[in-house]
């Protein structure tokens, strides 16, 4: 019975103080839309991505063609110059595959060059947020976009234009 009402005790107590933590959202999507860096950064990305996409798409062209002048020309080729012509439109093929890859690869070029330009506007946000959560006494701070467990929040507790403004960018 004693153990009963300690415990009972102590789960009073963390109650209590889990209520006593003060929580705030933030709307990264929000945040991001207004930075001026991140939209130009985003600009940048599509530019190259699409420069990158196209030369994905005219070798994998080389490759199709190949593959069309060696299906027309096979009656009259010998043995060893269908596995010759054969040989070559796999290689395009690859090449093409590889380029992509090293394009638009989970680890690619495209990543790296999205990491190295948004990195920067992320970590500033961070900070921002870091200090509001400091000096305003926030225990946990969350991304209202992306946090999928929230069901409601109050927008009173939502701080993005703050952020924003601690960045710079106040409407």
């Amino acid at each position: 019975m004693k153990k009963m009402m300690v415990v009972a005790f102590l789960l009073t107590l963390g109650a209590i103080g889990a209520n006593a933590q003060k929580f705030a959202l933030i709307d990264m999507e929000y945040i991001l839309s207004n930075i001026p860096a991140y939209e130009m950064a985003n600009e940048q990305l599509n530019s190259i991505a699409k420069k990158w996409q196209a030369e994905v798409e005219s070798l994998q062209q080389d490759a199709q063609n190949l593959y069309k002048t060696f299906q027309a020309d096979l009656v009259f080729l010998s043995a060893e110059m269908k596995s010759k012509r054969e040989a070559q439109v796999i290689e395009k093929e690859y090449e093409a595959q590889e380029l992509k890859r090293k394009y638009f690869g989970t680890d690619g070029e495209l990543f790296k060059k999205k990491e190295s330009l948004t990195q920067p506007i992320y970590d500033e946000i961070y900070n921002a947020v870091k200090d509001i959560s400091e000096k305003q006494g926030y225990a946990v701070v969350v991304d209202r976009g992306t946090a999928m467990p929230i069901i409601y929040a109050t927008l009173k507790i939502d701080i993005s234009d703050e952020v924003l403004a601690k960045l710079g960018y106040s409407k």
